[in-house]
């Protein structure tokens, strides 16, 4: 194997895919970037078994083949270069990779790509195409409310529902939820998958700079994304996920308008001086004010705050992790929000005031037990 490249185009994307390597490999090669050179195409692959990842490139080949290279030392390597152009060698005999730049030559061990992992297919012909910003809202929006309780293996992912409603993507750790709609999307292929959270903030990075679609494939066991370039395969989480429709509160008359980053710095504030295992924060609802309070009785901290608001409904006392709301807060976005009560011990609905044409976001936060100060 000969060709040569660029040193920032394949340290670019490089960096990208190396995200697929686990920390602790139960193969050695899984170490390793697989290089596949055919014609003049460059295909790179990295793993963990159950993510894959796969790029694309343009390069000038001398001969083709295949080889594993190992990540670390290749990518450090090329960090530290300039921009200029890079020639690999790959000797199958020796199990070498030679990288040569204008500075020298450079040798890495190298390992037969014929043992590395293969690439898992899709089985099945339905797939959808969606715009990348879209894919990218439905994991910024979702990604921060999953659990990391592995007994619940369902709820460490992301649902994506695919059906005549378009395209939802859910996620719930059982004290926050959240569930975003769009529903502007043509759908012939309905699924549910539950996507786990590495390959998501992988997805996360990679579609940061795409401006196209994302075409999604998916057999019984995997998801398929492509994209520009690139390629990424993860393997589904094999459970059934929660019955979610039946903790969204039915009826909620009492709302509570709210400009959304003053009511988000005014909890950051008053959660210094919260109960640091509850992190409870407690507000006090009327027709035209809000109070937010906060105490810790172990060390004689305590905060308040009051904030204009907007309020239809009943007065109402009502208690939250202010952690979680600070999480929501932070991800719905928009300059105003509205939160929809209906008791104390009901879990409240937060919505942006302004949503796009059709998208629905709807977050929901659990509330927890009012402490009497």
């Amino acid at each position: 194997m000969r060709f040569s490249i660029s040193s920032a185009e394949l340290k670019d994307q490089l960096n990208i895919i190396n995200g697929a390597i686990g920390s602790n490999p139960v193969l050695p090669i899984l170490e390793d970037f697989l290089f596949i050179i055919e014609d003049d195409k460059l295909t790179i692959v990295a793993t963990d078994l159950e993510t894959f990842i796969t790029a694309e490139l343009a390069v000038n080949a001398e001969q083709g083949g295949i080889i594993a290279v190992p990540a670390k030392i290749l990518l450090d390597t090329l960090k530290q270069l300039p921009t200029q152009p890079v020639t690999f060698h790959a000797d199958s005999e020796s199990m070498t990779v030679t990288l040569t730049s204008a500075f020298g030559e450079y040798q890495l061990s190298a390992e037969d790509g014929n043992d590395f992992p293969k690439i898992p297919q899709p089985n099945v012909t339905d797939n959808v195409e969606m715009p990348a910003v879209l894919l990218l809202e439905g994991i910024n929006k979702t990604l921060f409310a999953t659990s990391t309780d592995d007994l619940r293996p369902a709820m460490t992912g992301v649902l994506m529902q695919l059906d005549e409603n378009g395209v939802t993507f859910v996620s719930t750790d059982a004290h926050k939820f959240v569930k975003y709609n769009f529903n502007q999307l043509n759908v012939s292929a309905h699924a549910n998958l539950i996507l786990p959270k590495k390959p998501l903030n992988l997805l996360k990075n990679a579609l940061a700079n795409v401006t196209g679609t994302v075409k999604l494939a998916f057999s019984n066991t995997n998801a398929f994304f492509y994209y520009e370039n690139q390629t990424m395969v993860c393997r589904l989480i094999d459970a059934r996920y929660p019955e979610y429709n039946a903790v969204i509160p039915k009826d909620s008359p009492n709302v509570l308008s709210i400009v959304r980053q003053d009511f988000l710095n005014s909890l950051k504030r008053i959660a210094n001086f919260a109960n640091k295992t509850t992190n409870q924060v407690k507000l006090s609802i009327s027709e035209l004010s809000l109070t937010i309070e906060a105490e810790d009785l172990d060390f004689s901290n305590k905060a308040i705050e009051k904030m204009p608001c907007n309020y239809n409904g009943e007065s109402m006392v009502i208690a939250f992790n202010a952690k979680f709301l600070i999480d929501i807060l932070g991800v719905i976005g928009g300059e105003n929000i509205k939160m929809l009560l209906s008791t104390p011990k009901r879990a409240g609905i937060i919505r942006n005031e302004e949503q796009n044409e059709g998208e629905d976001l709807m977050m929901l936060v659990m509330p927890v037990v009012v402490n009497v100060y």
